[in-house]
Parts: C-alpha cells; structure tokens; sequence
C-alpha cells in the first residue's frame, strides 16, 4: 500500500476538491472510529461528513465519481 493508495482516498480528494478542510476530515474520522467501536456499526466517511453539514450529497458523489476515475 503505497502513496498511490492514499491519493484516491475520499478525504484526501474533498480536500483536493476545496470542498472540506483536513481537519475537517480528521474531524469526520473521529466521529467515524468512535462509532465503529461504540456503536459497532461502520459508516461511509462521505455520509458522515453530510450529517455533520461539511459536504452535500453533490459534493459526495463529486467525489466518489473522481475517485472511480482514478483507480
């Protein structure tokens, strides 16, 4: 797992995009391991970073579209 792995990862391109800042990614991480151990329950980053109103939908699927183009 290389540097070209973590170039396609979804924070790393909302950032690339200006759609979040990367704390604001950290931020969404946080929310997303806390979940994962407390609730047992694993969410996409993306629909997290909606719920917490850091991207819309739009900006989501933006993302993901890019990221199926580059891998």
């Amino acid at each position: 797992m290389g540097k070209e792995f973590l170039t396609f990862r979804f924070g790393f391109v909302a950032v690339k995009k200006g759609f979040v800042t990367p704390e604001q990614v950290a931020s969404a991480l946080e929310a997303q391991i806390k979940e994962n151990v407390s609730v047992k329950k694993h969410r996409r980053i993306g629909e997290i970073m909606v719920e917490m109103g850091l991207m819309n939908n739009d900006e989501v699927r933006d993302v993901l579209d890019d990221m199926s183009v580059s891998s």
